[in-house]
């Protein structure tokens, strides 16, 4: 791996916060995703199942983790199941982890061998009264394919008919969404690298840039400083693809006088940044271009002082949206009149910020978050307010990275990344 591993643990104590909200008898089960096929013999790069990766720290493909706290022998309790290096696998693809690695990764004293899997699950099945399942329940997920995760729990289902399930989806949603300290210092070395990918670009943007050339400035700087590469499809957005809220072509020159959006993340150790700046091609602001981008920068500043523990996201919502009608109403897109007869189920603000401003960050892009329950302590969420003008050729969005305090105002983890417009003027016209 090119990252540095967070500690053993970690691991040992998510699994063990995990197990503690398991109902007694229960067997959970959780596998590595599939690497998937494009067409031929042509694959997708590897990305490994994030709740696996939650619990284990294994970061290889057909892993499987077994959790039975109840089970009669106490090595059982927790295994792991990894893929043996064979000579074919060896020579084409390299050494898979041993035993001991995956020990020294995991915490787990237990590792057995992939094909040692089927016998021993139908052993403890049977000291089990139900079994954990780990099905997909984020409130974003449109799922269409077919998982590894999907086959074993049709193969178990048939197999053990007569078993309860339950579903670890749920638990994992309340565990994953706050952070422990380590995993923010590894949210906080993605940010570092996306910060440098950002620096780098500022000194390389002029009119005649293409976009796609920007994202190549950031790919090298990403991979240069040991990333994953971006945590999500990058958006560079030039002129009036700064509009499209997920524009990700990244095709088109940048002219003069444009200003550029990019929202743009790097990944490190499987943990996400998600940053957006929005900066003028020329260099410089026009007037009515500052003006909205004042008027975003604004929202952004009072929206990230309500993340607090005890909001309700959608609260948090509804008054960044009165804050951002104020703005709109200052900017001439509004008037009052047009907010008088809105109708509260889309309000008139939406016409120029039509996306939520904040989401829980972590090993997703979008992670895991109760979004019914009050925030709580040590949650990473976004803030990323934006006024999109079609009608001006212009859409300008700033988004930062924040992580929530027991008491006071969240800390901004990209607080280093230049977003006042002074400073990226003058960083721009210095390169």
């Amino acid at each position: 791996m090119r990252y540095q591993p967070l500690s053993s643990n970690l691991y040992s104590k998510n699994r063990n916060n995990f197990v503690r909200l398991m109902k007694p008898s229960g067997l959970a089960v959780f596998n590595s995703n599939d690497i998937y096929p494009i067409s031929a013999d042509s694959t997708l790069p590897f990305a490994q199942h994030r709740d696996i990766f939650y619990l284990s720290g294994i970061n290889q493909e057909e892993s499987i983790l077994l959790l039975f706290p109840n089970a009669l022998k106490p090595e059982h309790r927790e295994i792991l199941f990894i893929k043996k290096t064979n000579e074919l696998i060896a020579v084409w693809e390299g050494q898979k982890l041993t035993q001991k690695q995956a020990t020294a990764l995991s915490g787990i004293k237990t590792v057995f061998w992939l094909d040692e899997f089927e016998e021993l699950f139908e052993t403890l099945a049977l000291e089990a009264d139900f079994f954990y399942f780990n099905t997909n329940e984020h409130f974003r997920a449109k799922v269409e394919t077919q998982t590894r995760e999907d086959r074993f729990i049709k193969w178990a289902k048939a197999k053990f008919p007569n078993h309860s399930t339950e579903k670890s989806n749920f638990i994992l949603q309340k565990l994953r969404s706050i952070k422990d300290a380590e995993e923010i210092r590894q949210i906080k070395n993605a940010i570092n690298v996306t910060e440098k990918g950002f620096r780098r670009v500022l000194s390389f943007i002029n009119p005649g840039v293409w976009e796609f050339e920007i994202e190549a400035e950031f790919a090298h700087e990403f991979l240069k400083n040991r990333s994953d590469g971006f945590a999500y499809t990058p958006i560079i957005a030039s002129g009036k693809n700064c509009n499209v809220i997920h524009y990700i072509d990244n095709n088109k020159q940048c002219q003069s006088g444009d200003l550029i959006l990019m929202d743009v993340g790097a990944a490190y150790g499987n943990y996400a940044s998600d940053m957006t700046r929005t900066v003028p091609v020329s260099g410089k602001f026009t007037s009515r271009q500052r003006a909205v981008y004042d008027a975003v920068l604004r929202v952004e500043k009072i929206a990230i002082q309500l993340l607090v523990p005890g909001i309700l996201i959608k609260e948090y919502h509804k008054e960044v949206g009165q804050i951002m009608t104020d703005e709109l109403i200052r900017l001439g897109l509004l008037d009052q009149t047009a907010v008088k007869n809105q109708n509260p189920e889309k309000p008139a603000y939406k016409k120029y910020f039509m996306h939520g401003t904040s989401h829980h960050l972590g090993l997703d892009t979008h992670d895991y978050g109760m979004v019914d329950q009050p925030l709580q302590s040590n949650m990473v969420l976004t803030v990323e307010p934006g006024i999109y003008i079609p009608e001006e050729g212009f859409g300008i969005r700033i988004e930062d990275d924040v992580v929530t305090q027991e008491k006071g105002p969240p800390i901004n983890l990209m607080k280093s990344i230049p977003k006042e417009p002074d400073e990226i003027e003058h960083l721009m016209q210095q390169g």
